[in-house]
Order: C-alpha cells, then sequence, then structure tokens
C-alpha cells in the first residue's frame, strides 16, 4: 500500500512539474521561428521594400510591396513557424488585384530582433506594425488579413480598428480549443496565450472571408464552421481538397479572395457573395 501511495505522489508531481515546465516553456510549443541572417536578401522584386517596425525592446523585420496606385493595403498577419523567407509568396497575386503588400515578422523571427513572451505583447506589436503603415493608406482600402496563428491577432486587430475586409484564413475558435484537441491532458488554465477568436469576431463590424482546407487536421474545418455561427453575416469558403498549408494553391481560395478584395468598400450590411 505504501509503495502504490509513493508512486501515486511521484506521477502527480511529476504530472505538476510537467504543467509547470509547459507553464513557462509554452513559447517553444506554439511559436517555430525560422531565423535570417542580417545580412539576408529576399528576392520579391524591385517593387518591395524592406523596412522595420520599432517596438519595445525589439525591431520588427516587414517587407512592403508597394504599387504605384494601388487600390489599398492587405496588412497581413502570418503563421506561428518560418519567416517572411516563406511566407511573402504569391506576391503576383496581390500585383494582378491593384494592392499593396505589408508583412512582418514576430519578435525572433526572420531578421527580427527580440522574443515573444505574452499574448499582450503579440497584440500590441500587431497594433504598431499596422500603426507605422496606416496613415499612408488614409482613405484608400484597407484589407486585414489573418493565417493560421494570426487570424485571432488579426480579428482582435479588426475588432478595435475597423478595415474595409477582414480575411481569415485556417482560423481557430480560440487557441484553448486547438489546445484541447491536440494536448486533452493540459488544463485550458495553464494556457498564456488563449487567443479567443470567438470573443473578438463577434465585435468586428467589416465584412469577413473565413476560408478553410477540407483536410485541415491541424485546425480542422469546424473551428471556421463555429466562427461563421458567431458571425452569420460572414463568407465561409469550405476548400475541400485543401490541406493547412496548401490552401493557397486552389484556384477556389484565389477567385474567393480576389472577388472579396475587389468588393472591399462596400456598405457594410452587405455580404461578400
Amino acid at each position: 500500500m505504501i509503495a502504490l501511495l509513493k508512486a501515486a505522489l511521484l506521477l502527480a508531481l511529476s504530472y505538476a512539474l510537467l504543467l509547470a515546465l509547459l507553464w513557462w516553456g509554452q513559447e517553444r510549443l506554439l511559436f517555430h521561428p525560422q531565423q535570417l541572417a542580417q545580412t539576408h536578401r529576399f528576392d520579391v522584386g524591385p517593387d518591395v521594400v524592406e523596412t522595420w517596425v520599432d517596438v519595445p525592446g525589439a525591431r520588427l523585420n516587414a517587407l512592403h510591396l508597394r504599387l504605384d496606385k494601388p487600390a489599398g493595403v492587405v496588412f497581413f498577419v502570418h503563421g506561428n513557424a518560418g519567416s517572411l523567407d516563406n511566407w511573402f509568396v504569391n506576391v503576383d497575386f496581390y500585383r494582378r488585384n491593384n494592392f499593396d503588400l505589408f508583412m512582418f515578422d514576430y519578435r525572433g523571427f526572420g531578421k527580427s530582433s527580440g522574443r515573444i513572451d505574452s499574448q499582450a505583447q503579440l497584440e500590441a506589436d500587431v497594433r504598431a506594425a499596422w500603426a507605422s503603415i496606416a496613415p499612408r493608406y488614409a482613405g484608400m482600402r484597407t484589407v486585414f488579413f489573418g493565417r493560421s496563428l494570426g487570424t485571432g491577432l488579426a480579428t482582435t486587430l479588426a475588432a478595435e480598428t475597423r478595415p474595409d475586409l477582414l480575411v481569415l484564413v485556417s482560423p481557430y475558435s480560440s487557441m484553448r480549443d486547438i489546445a484541447r484537441l491536440h494536448y486533452p491532458w493540459v488544463p485550458g488554465a495553464l494556457l498564456r496565450y488563449p487567443l479567443r477568436t470567438d470573443v473578438t469576431l463577434p465585435q468586428v463590424q467589416a465584412p469577413v472571408l473565413l476560408a478553410h482546407g477540407g483536410r485541415d487536421t491541424l485546425i480542422p474545418p469546424s473551428h471556421s464552421q463555429a466562427l461563421k455561427r458567431l458571425a452569420p453575416r460572414a463568407q465561409l469558403l469550405l476548400v475541400p481538397e485543401a490541406g493547412h498549408n496548401d490552401i493557397q494553391e486552389f484556384p477556389a481560395y484565389l477567385e474567393a479572395l480576389a472577388t472579396a478584395l475587389r468588393r472591399t468598400g462596400t456598405a457594410p450590411d452587405q455580404p461578400l457573395r
């Protein structure tokens, strides 16, 4: 009996230690940055400018497609891995649709300095990145675009600063729901990055396009369907054959995005079609 009690106590202590490690080290689970040398050169064309956003304790590296007479700008908040080197793609799509494209790397990603240490910091960095270019596009069309991890951050910004369009590709209802799916043994209260898209999306007044791959196993399409129920006027595009990382390769997705960009600036009571 004493041996069983000792074994149970050991298991309990081990579990508590594991939870403590997860609390303090969950950034390693959530974020998988690719770091780039400061001398790295992006091969993205002469109309793309490399720039920097100064934030408290760090500098964020960014790429900015600047066209001669753009209709507006797509402010792109990318996913949890890689860097601008593999996220700043499909640039010709934005050229064809006459939209500038602005994308930045989070702290510790690419050539950006610093490290991520809280959701509040992440959200503040997104605000700062948008504020760095917003004056340039006063009176023009603005599109906030979130991809995977970036969907929750883009939604928060859209709830605070109304764009003409919010695009969420492979969004989640909340990061707690994702953790519950992949790590059911971890208490939800342990997550320091809850990213409650389900709470912030109903506060967004702009038209919304939700896009999801039918074969996405990382963030199942049920998350977009749940968000659609919370924002009934949003457009939901499901691409049955797409997974999590390849939806941008499907014509149905590109056509829907191009249509949504053309429709930016319509009255908010007119749903995207």
